[in-house]
């Protein structure tokens, strides 16, 4: 029996939406905007296994709730509660997919890329992902679980 064109583009579709599942993810104080959805591309699992060497792509849709001329990415790898810094090749929100000027009540596809150095420690830690406006609040902020592999 042969299947048909229906049935193997739902099947197709099935197995794109399972490699697309959003992350459970911590809210860690999105004042001025909610966070619809968080995807990191790729981590069928949690926590994410990152390995070295390797970049990873992150796409977070959100709503603003305020105005903003720009927005401006930081990222930290949170161990023992202590924020350390984690470079990212385009901190800009406006160079990442979200159309500047931020406009209050509408939805955006931020989108970046997580590159995870050949010198990083094999670690567990949490990812932190911030997105501040110019006002230096929060769009949104979100945290997941993370281990560093080889």
């Amino acid at each position: 029996m042969v299947p048909s064109p229906l049935a193997l583009l739902l099947a197709l579709g099935a197995a794109a939406t399972a490699l697309a599942e959003p992350l459970r993810f911590v809210d860690c104080g999105s004042v001025d905007g909610s966070i619809q959805e968080v995807n990191v591309s790729p981590c069928p699992t949690q926590p994410c296994l990152l390995h070295k060497g390797t970049s990873y792509s992150i796409n977070v849709t959100f709503a603003s709730k305020i105005e903003s001329q720009g927005s401006k990415a930081r990222v930290y790898g949170e161990m023992l509660r202590v924020d350390i810094p984690f470079p990212i090749p385009e901190p800009d929100g406006c160079k990442s997919g979200i159309q500047c000027p931020i406009q209050k009540g509408h939805s955006y596809s931020y989108l970046n890329k997580l590159p995870v150095k050949s010198e990083y420690p094999s670690i567990k830690l949490i990812v932190k992902w911030e997105l501040v406006d110019d006002q230096e609040q929060m769009l949104f902020c979100w945290k997941i679980p993370v281990q560093i592999t080889s």
